[in-house]
């Protein structure tokens, strides 16, 4: 077996980490994974715990009952650990971004796996994950805390990035630009001025402020209120499945990736 390529992680996890982006995928391709002959998703570098990996296929198996998932990690004792408990329509086996499955995913989640490679680096490997996806597939990037509660995720397909998706519990922050932390790797050194990705925070930070009466109802009230005074500046998706007050509500907010694109 030829030598996975990439690079062990610290492999941080915990119960619920990424609830947040499963949440998203089980409602925006949902219907995708439905739609798919044999649906295979992929988790790639899940840690040093099969958790999120065993979470991710639970909630699938509730919208797409015949999806299949497939955790791979680089490094050979985690995979000995989660082994235990695969069963069926789940697995675990040992790969790296070269993603060794028996045939193309139709979605791939790589979460908290980029961080410690450099921008170009992570470009690259968008690139080749996105190279070996089933045609209409889609990755999902991205870093969350290590307790769930703030995350950022790109959604790509194999013509690149599409979208961003900022989501956090409304208690977990006291601006929105305290998501800045979570932003992927190839925006997170780009958030300075004079780039759009600073920009756009700039402008959800002045949302927020000028929306803080809506406060007295709440912090989900305000941020529902802060929406839609960025939407007037900004091309926020104001319908399902990527806006809309339904999911908003959940203390998120997708963007297309053409309004932040550093490379544009």
């Amino acid at each position: 077996m030829a030598k996975p390529v990439g690079a062990i992680t610290r492999g941080t996890t915990g119960y619920n980490r990424l609830r947040r982006c499963d949440r998203w995928i089980a409602a925006v391709h949902g219907p995708l994974l439905r739609s798919a002959g044999r649906p295979l998703v992929v988790d790639l570098g899940y840690g040093a715990s099969h958790t999120t990996t065993l979470e991710l296929f639970t909630r699938l198996r509730r919208v797409v009952p015949g999806v299949e998932v497939v955790g791979i990690e680089i490094d050979p004792a985690r995979v000995a650990v989660a082994k235990p408990y695969e069963r069926e329509g789940l697995s675990f086996r040992l790969g790296g971004f070269e993603l060794p499955v028996p045939r193309p995913p139709t979605l791939v989640r790589a979460f908290n796996v980029l961080r410690q490679y450099g921008e170009e680096e992570a470009w690259r490997y968008w690139d080749a994950l996105t190279g070996r996806l089933a045609p209409g597939g889609v990755l999902v990037e991205g870093t969350s805390s290590e307790n769930g509660r703030r995350a950022v995720w790109a959604g790509l397909t194999a013509g690149g990035p599409r979208t961003i998706t900022f989501s956090a519990r409304f208690e977990a922050f006291e601006r929105p630009s305290d998501l800045a932390d979570r932003l992927p790797k190839t925006l997170i050194h780009r958030n300075v001025p004079g780039e759009r990705i600073h920009a756009f925070l700039s402008d959800f930070d002045r949302a927020w402020a000028v929306s803080a009466p809506y406060g007295a109802h709440g912090r989900r009230q305000r941020w529902l209120a802060a929406i839609q005074a960025l939407s007037a500046s900004w091309p926020v998706p104001m319908r399902p499945p990527l806006g809309g007050v339904a999911r908003w509500r959940l203390g998120e907010l997708t963007l297309p990736w053409s309004a932040v694109d550093p490379r544009a």
